[in-house]
């Protein structure tokens, strides 16, 4: 089951308390203070795992407390550390406690201590001095962490696909990728994004994200919301796809069904919406005329908007939308390595 959010307490370990002790051995008179320190609690830590997509796991189990450390004994015995309780999670996964961000595990094998375990206290021979040489105190051993985290995915891909629910995004991903989404004529086919690899080559790989499909006012909570809009934050570039329909191919009818998905990502993020797009017009098979497709190019082209003409079902001019995806892909990596020499 996927899931993307996750509220959840973290515990660490509990400290061990140091113990008072004194040496008692046959001759050794006045043997002194013996009492070893407590161990150190556990730390509840999470580590970004690429082979996880979900938090599902996490969600079930809710409480997470690591081990406490061991008592200190007699006889300098120092007590055993309690074991770091480690939680695998996806890629992309974002800890929050209230609306603070305290770690954001995008990287394989990142980890983060979401809960450090309580110190072991000291026995009674760590206070032995020359004044002192028969202290009798210890320290009880320290309080594990305690918090209340949120775990917020976000998928990682290339690029993410947004559009008007039965716009054909999974069945375009169905053409491009080995994933295998639902694909049915009516709307919300999708209820929860997908993932797949669009190989070209050996030298060109791209991951591409389907997320459910937005109507007007999915800022406000109406179809299913803006919740899965989190999932192309990551992403690169935004592969726009606006359907012809029976009942819209005017080019006026396109244009609104674009502006409105543009007003929900606007809605949604400045940031979001001002990331680079590639328009694609799907379902093209539908306009027969060659006139008519022309029109529906020029209308958007004369708003400054470049849109590619594709059929996904019937996997027409899809080599195109590929080799406009790796461009711009590769001048976005190209600008990204110019910046970074600059700024060193």
């Amino acid at each position: 089951m996927f899931v993307d959010y996750a509220e959840i307490f973290c515990q660490g370990g509990d400290g061990g308390n140091g113990c008072v002790a004194f040496r008692r051995e046959k001759f050794v008179p006045r043997g002194g203070p013996a009492g070893g320190d407590g161990g150190d609690g556990g730390d509840v830590v999470f580590v970004a795992d690429p082979h996880l997509l979900t938090l599902y796991d996490l969600q079930l189990r809710r409480h997470f407390r690591a081990d406490r450390g061991r008592h200190g004994e007699g006889s300098n015995r120092h007590g055993r550390s309690g074991k770091d309780l480690i939680s695998h999670v996806p890629l992309g996964t974002v800890v929050r406690e209230s609306e603070t961000i305290l770690a954001d595990l995008s990287r394989p094998g990142e980890r983060f201590v979401v809960a450090k375990g309580g110190r072991g206290g000291r026995g009674n021979a760590r206070f032995a001095t020359s004044t002192n040489r028969a202290p009798r105190r210890c320290e009880p051993g320290g309080k594990g962490e305690e918090r209340s985290v949120s775990l917020e995915l976000k998928l990682i891909a290339d690029a993410g696909l947004v559009g008007l629910p039965n716009a054909g995004k999974s069945t375009l991903l169905r053409r491009l990728t080995a994933a295998t989404p639902e694909v049915a004529p009516y709307p919300f086919t999708t209820k929860q994004p997908y993932l797949g690899v669009l190989e070209q080559g050996y030298t060109r790989r791209a991951i591409l994200a389907d997320i459910p499909g937005l109507i007007e006012g999915a800022h406000k909570g109406l179809g299913l919301g803006d919740r899965f809009l989190r999932h192309i934050e990551r992403t690169r570039i935004l592969i726009h796809l606006v359907a012809v329909a029976p009942e819209a191919v005017a080019p006026e009818r396109l244009w609104n069904d674009y502006q409105a998905v543009r007003h929900e990502l606007a809605a949604y993020s400045e940031t979001l919406a001002a990331k680079p797009e590639i328009v694609v017009i799907n379902k093209i098979d539908l306009v027969e005329s060659p006139k008519a497709q022309q029109k529906i190019t020029a209308f958007f082209r004369k708003r400054r908007v470049e849109v590619l003409l594709i059929s996904a079902r019937d996997a027409k001019g899809l080599d195109k939308l590929v080799e406009r995806l790796f461009s711009c892909m590769e001048m976005i990596a190209a600008t990204a390595a110019g910046e970074s020499r600059d700024s060193n």
